[in-house]
């Protein structure tokens, strides 16, 4: 999943298995310090495009295996030796940061899902192989619900997005309902927001459920941790709804009361 996620998921780190955590540390330090070079603090375009393109020259580093790296990388290089890792994931995650620099808008919900298949799914194929399940149905599945979690958070934060003048929603589909980008949070767009949204909730949901098998598959730790992320993600989706879509007014998240909600349904599924 997407690195700003987690804060939705705090129980994965407590069921990961011991000998798993520092290989998760280190694919999360890397993703979160590429993520900030490309989103955080003052530096120009050019500086943040260069920064990334020294992780991919790190990255590359990594896979000769060569030595005298820093240490976020070394760390990387363990996990990925340790775990027979692919490295194609992180220059995946490089590709999506590079493209938040210089894209804030995506014409079509094709040309999101392509986004999201290299700033979300990389990261349940490392998990994936970390587990040793990385075979076509199960990367089939996963790449469902990592980008249904990226979607979900955009739907959640177009709020925040508009300050950073980004738009994460198809620009198709505020076409189709008559959404003028310029002005999402106008009150005399209430009645088609609210229709653009539940069309956009609706799809998420199916997207996630069309993964959801995989949770069944997997046993374990994995598997259980997995139906927790897939309620979660859902639980979100209906607080959404709860709001009547208005995500401009508070940030529809996971309160306490909702993990109890979460669990329940995570120990049906």
């Amino acid at each position: 999943m997407p690195v700003d996620h987690y804060e939705n998921f705090p129980v994965a780190s407590i069921l990961m298995p011991s000998r798993l955590r520092p290989a998760v540390e280190a694919i999360y330090a890397f993703a979160r310090s590429a993520d900030d070079l490309a989103d955080e603090g003052d530096a120009t375009p050019e500086q943040r495009i260069a920064a990334l393109a020294a992780y991919e020259a790190a990255l590359g580093r990594i896979g000769r295996d060569e030595a005298g790296l820093e240490p976020l990388f070394a760390r990387l290089a363990g996990a990925v030796h340790a775990h027979a890792l692919p490295l194609q994931p992180f220059y995946d995650l490089l590709s999506a940061f590079k493209q938040d620099i210089t894209v804030t808008r995506y014409a079509t919900y094709d040309s999101l899902l392509d986004y999201c298949a290299r700033s979300a799914n990389p990261v349940g194929t490392l998990m994936l192989h970390l587990y040793d399940a990385a075979d076509d149905d199960n990367l089939r599945d996963s790449a469902a619900i990592c980008s249904a979690l990226q979607i979900i958070n955009f739907l959640q934060d177009v709020a925040i997005d508009m300050q950073k003048e980004r738009i994460y929603l198809p620009l198709e589909d505020l076409t189709r309902f008559a959404v003028s980008p310029a002005h999402l949070d106008r009150k005399d767009n209430q009645a088609k927001w609210r229709q653009l949204m539940a069309f956009e909730v609706e799809r998420a949901r199916a997207l996630m459920l069309s993964g959801a098998p995989l949770a069944k598959r997997l046993k374990g730790r994995i598997g259980f941790e997995l139906r927790l992320v897939i309620q979660g993600g859902l639980r979100i989706l209906e607080a959404i709804e709860a709001v009547e879509y208005d995500v401009f007014r508070r940030r529809p998240k996971l309160e306490k009361r909702d993990w109890i909600k979460v669990f329940w349904r995570a120990l049906r599924m």
